[in-house]
Formats: structure tokens, C-alpha cells, sequence
């Protein structure tokens, strides 16, 4: 990320590029009506400040990474809530009672927001800076995983609307001082218990690193910077097995996930990329190679990222990478990858050749414009439910002092919304988009979801030492569409790992229930899906991940939220905003 050296990889002809074109766009019938995205977020009642650091310089790296935000329904009432982390300032001692602190806020079904901290048992100081959602213990209730700079924290919930810190006893708790950034929980054995990846940055205490400017990595444009990440002891990435009884097992070296070596981590997901029924996954990294852990069915893995294609550039450069969205954009069945990385570069966005290689197709999608901003949270989001899944991207830069160097940059940017053509390309409509797009800040994590239950997709970003914003869509529900909330029985029972498959028409689309994503990040667990303006659903097909049995439903009216319990069916249908 910060002044990344460039290194070259295997010849691009090795990588075994493909050269069939995208498939033909399906034709859904749609309106096309414009669609807006306003920040409502101190409206909803969003008025806690995110503190992150210095905010006119940043001594350390540690002040320029920022943090994660999720979107999960902690009360099981069909309504998403909203998780923000913070961190706080260096050299400060706050009053008592006023540090800064991470807050949860209950969705009170009207397109506001509550504060139920204190209530939930949530508040903490610190630099808490990733977060991912699963149920690991199969009560019913999701549990929220925290990554910090220090230690992490694993939040039982108690299905009461409070949580208990049961980190010790789960076996998760480490002595060791680590900068834990994205998480995913997956069940990379399928034996219904979901297992916990943990990525981590740099393994350094702050008395272990130079200051700003201090050394030839401390110097950007030359201008004095904070120091790293090259020059800094990378951290190792961390798989804990869960063993079903409410503790974990550290299987780091036993599965293969130390193999590769330490890397400067970032954001981290799992998904069956190669359709073979077993979750992969995928770490976006800094500086250095970006990591594909193939699994091998047998509980080990196998980094695949550079015979994959997926480890570098198109030109087989490194690159900072940050962010992480993945979907299935151009229909064809096979799950794709889009990487944010640093300015002056462009993004990945890596095309699943369905042959265990990806192409970086970046260029040829459009996406190679826009190299001066910072990349962050990210992701696939159809947010004109049109039935093809969009690319949305929020970005700021990590060096404030560059505002008083009239350079080409600035530390607070835009965001951008990429609208998919439905042919393999993507057009830039950033400027149409609102002043919820327009809009500047200096924005890290950011998660996708449907806040107010109206059928279309919002968005929630963490900003840096500023409020956060709430990005409600308008417009977007003019267009039909179907959401699904999935609930396992033999499986894990927030179905992670379950894939999906909608179809209207010649039209498939395919998503899979995730963790983690963007960056550092947690965004709604339901699966959402556009369907232009077709006046049914032809068939939904579930594919459950322990047994790989797959049910199927069809003839299904649009416009609804469904419940699909595994072996039960469709068990719930609600109308818009219920």
C-alpha cells in the first residue's frame, strides 16, 4: 500500500489466460428510472465520530489504516442493525467516561437508529479494526468476531439483545500483541460448525517503529509519511478449527495456511471458486503477493494465487491491495473477484476462467480509469435491480498532510458506482448517482445492505474522524427483485457457505452466503438478487453446504422477502417494509 515496490511474476502467457469473449447479455425486461443514493446517516440517528488517529497527521501507520462497519440482525427481527467499530488517539487520555468506544445500533424499523451499546455489552476502547458475523455455536443467534490492533474479542450473543466476551474460554485469546484486520468465518471441513480465518498486517509494536520520515519507507512522493508496510515485519494469517463444544483449535500450520509465509493482510472471504462444493479463500494483500487458499477436501489448504492468476497485476506486478468484492457479474457460473488496491493504480477485477485460473479483465471491463483514489470498502451490489450485479467502491487517502501539497490528490474522495452493462463491461455513473456518491471523505470499511426492508440496496460506511455515512437508495426498488434469508439445519445456522441460483428466463444469476468482504468488513447476510421487471420468479435453487443437497422452488412471486429453512422450505414470505 504505502510506497510499494513493484515485482514481477510468472510470464503472463503461464497464467493460462482465456481467450473465449463474455457470454451474450440475457435480456431482463426492466425500467429504467434513476436511481440515488442520499446519506441519511445523522438523520437516522448516526452521531457517534469515528476516532482514528491524528487527524492532520498520522505518526504511524497504525493512525492511516482505519476500520471496518457491518450490517447483521443481532435480534433476529428481520431488520438490520448496524455495528461500528472506532479506534482513538495516540498520546491521549481521555476523561472518564468519554473514550471513544465501538457502538451498536438497533434498527427501529422506521429508517432510524438506536444506540444499545451499553445495553448490548459491546463498548469497547481501542483500535478495533475488522468484524465478521457468524453463529459458531449453532444457537440461533449470529456472534460477532472483532479483530484490533492488541487483542481480539469473539462476542457470544445471548439471544437477549446482550452479549458476553467469551474469547478465553473459546480458546481464542492470544498474549501476543497482533494488528488483526479482516476475518471470515467459513466451514471449511462441512461438518456444520463454522471455523474462523483471521488475517493480520504487521507483527510490530509501535515502540518497534520508526516515526514518520524516519527512513526511506517513510516517504511518499516525498513527502514524510507514516513508515510501512515494506520495511516492517509482515504478521501470519491465522485458521482456527471449531471444534463444536464452543472452543476453537489453532490449526494454523496443520492446514497449510502458514505455508505461504507472512503477508501484509488486509481483507479476507471465503467462497467455493471453483464449484466444487468446498469454501476457498481469498486474502487481499498489501505490498506483496494476495493469497488463494485452495481446499483440498482433506482440512489443509493449498495457496493457488499465482498459477490462479489472482496473486499480482495483469502484468504480474505487486500491488496494495485492500478491498474485496466477489459475484458471479457476468452470469456464467463461476464466482469473480474484484481487489481495490492503492492510488495510481487501477483494480483487479479478476474473471473466473472456470478452469482454476482467473483473467484480470480490469481494462477490458472499463474499470482502468479513476487511478487517483485510495480503494476501500467495495462491493458487488445491483443497486438498480436490473439482475446485473454493480460495483460499488468508497475511497480516501491514508496521508492527510498531502492537503497542504497541491499534489493531484486529496485525502478525502468521492465514491464511485461502476453500473454493470450486462455484456462483461461496466460504465462509470458515479456523477448521476447523488450527493451520497459525490460527497467527500476519507472512507474505510463500508458493508451493503437493505436497512429499511424497501427491495433495493443501501449502504453503510465507516468514515475516518468523521460521522458515518448511511447511503439510502432511491429508486433502485423500481425494479423487481426477491431476497432470501437462509437458515441452516445440518448445516451451519447461518448458512455461510450456501450457494444459490435464481433464475427468470434465460437469466441466472448466483450468489453465496458470505462473511467478511469489502474491507474489514461484515455486510447483510441475506441474499439479494434483482429481477428487472419480470413478473416471477422462475426458480430459486439451494444448494446447503454440509450435505450438498439442493432444494428447489418455483413460480415465485417478486417483491418479497423469503425465509428458506434447510429440509423445511420456504417457512416465511414478507411484503416490503415488514
Amino acid at each position: 500500500m504505502l510506497g510499494s515496490q513493484l515485482l514481477k511474476a510468472l510470464p503472463t502467457a503461464i497464467r493460462r489466460r482465456t481467450a473465449e469473449p463474455f457470454l451474450e447479455a440475457a435480456e431482463l425486461p426492466r425500467r429504467e428510472e434513476p436511481v440515488r443514493y442520499l446519506d441519511v446517516g445523522r438523520a437516522a440517528g448516526l452521531n457517534t465520530v469515528n476516532v482514528w488517529g491524528g487527524i492532520h497527521h498520522k505518526e504511524y501507520l497504525l493512525e492511516a489504516k482505519g476500520s471496518g462497519i457491518a450490517f447483521f440482525d443481532y435480534d433476529n427481527d428481520g431488520w438490520i442493525d448496524i455495528y461500528l467499530t472506532n479506534g482513538t488517539r495516540l498520546g491521549v487520555t481521555w476523561p472518564a467516561g468519554k473514550a471513544p468506544t465501538t457502538h451498536l445500533y438497533k434498527n427501529n424499523r422506521d429508517g432510524t437508529f438506536t444506540d444499545v451499546t451499553r445495553h448490548a455489552g459491546l463498548g469497547r476502547t481501542g483500535w478495533q479494526t475488522g468484524v465478521c458475523v457468524g453463529d459458531y455455536d449453532n444457537d440461533g443467534w449470529d456472534d460477532i468476531f472483532l479483530t484490533f490492533y492488541g487483542h481480539n474479542v469473539l462476542f457470544h450473543n445471548n439471544g437477549d439483545g446482550t452479549f458476553t466476551d467469551v474469547t478465553q474460554r473459546a480458546g481464542l485469546y492470544q498474549d501476543e500483541i497482533r494488528w488483526g484486520t479482516g476475518c471470515t468465518w467459513l466451514d471449511y471441513d462441512r461438518d456444520g460448525f463454522l471455523d474462523l480465518f483471521v488475517a493480520n498486517y504487521i507483527a510490530a509494536e509501535l515502540s518497534r517503529i520508526p516515526k514518520a520520515g524516519e527512513s526511506s519507507f517513510c516517504r511518499w512522493k516525498g513527502i514524510p509519511v507514516a513508515c510501512g508496510p515494506l520495511g516492517l515485519p509482515a504478521g501470519i494469517n491465522i485458521l482456527y478449527h471449531n471444534n463444536g463444544d464452543g472452543t476453537f483449535t489453532d490449526v494454523s500450520e496443520k492446514s497449510g495456511i502458514l505455508k505461504p509465509g507472512s503477508r501484509y493482510s488486509i481483507s479476507a472471504t471465503s467462497y467455493d471458486f471453483d464449484n466444487d462444493g468446498w469454501p476457498d479463500i481469498y486474502v487481499a494483500v498489501d505490498s506483496e503477493a494476495s493469497l488463494l487458499f485452495h481446499n483440498k477436501h482433506d482440512g489443509t489448504f493449498e495457496d493457488i494465487a499465482l498459477s490462479a492468476g489472482v496473486a499480482y497485476s495483469e502484468d504480474g506486478e505487486v500491488q496494495a491491495g485492500m478491498g474485496l468484492g466477489v459475484a458471479d457479474y457476468d452470469g456464467d457460473g463461476w464466482l469473480d473477484i474484484y481487489k481495490g488496491n492503492f492510488s495510481d493504480d487501477n483494480p483487479d477485477l479478476y474473471h473466473n476462467n472456470g478452469d482454476g485460473t482467473f483473467s484480470d479483465v480490469a481494462f477490458d471491463a472499463g474499470l482502468g480509469g479513476n487511478t487517483e483514489y485510495v480503494r476501500w470498502g467495495c462491493g458487488f451490489a445491483d443497486f438498480d435491480n436490473d439482475g446485473w450485479p454493480d460495483i460499488i467502491q468508497v475511497n480516501g487517502h491514508v496521508y492527510p498532510e498531502i492537503e497542504s501539497y497541491h499534489l493531484d490528490q486529496t485525502f478525502k474522495e468521492p465514491r464511485l458506482v461502476y453500473r454493470n452493462l450486462g455484456n462483461g463491461r461496466f460504465l462509470d455513473v458515479s456523477a448521476e448517482m447523488g450527493p451520497g456518491i459525490r460527497e467527500r471523505f476519507s472512507s474505510r470499511g463500508c458493508a451493503f445492505g437493505d436497512y429499511d426492508n424497501d427491495g433495493d440496496v443501501d449502504a453503510v460506511v465507516n468514515n475516518m474522524n468523521d460521522y458515518p455515512s448511511l447511503l439510502r437508495n432511491d429508486g433502485g426498488n423500481k425494479n423487481n427483485w426477491i431476497k432470501l434469508k437462509l437458515i441452516g439445519t445440518k448445516c451451519n445456522r447461518t448458512a455461510i457457505g450456501t450457494r444459490v441460483r435464481v433464475g427468470v428466463g434465460k437469466h441466472v444469476q448466483m450468489d453465496e452466503v458470505h462473511s467478511g468482504t469489502s474491507v474489514m468488513s461484515q455486510s447483510d447476510l441475506r441474499l439479494h438478487f434483482g429481477l428487472g421487471q419480470a413478473p416471477r420468479v422462475d426458480f430459486i435453487q439451494v444448494r446447503w453446504p454440509t450435505t450438498q443437497q439442493v432444494e428447489t422452488f418455483t413460480n415465485l412471486k417478486p417483491d418479497q422477502i423469503l425465509t428458506i429453512r434447510e429440509g423445511h422450505g420456504i417457512i416465511k414470505k414478507a411484503k416490503p417494509g415488514t
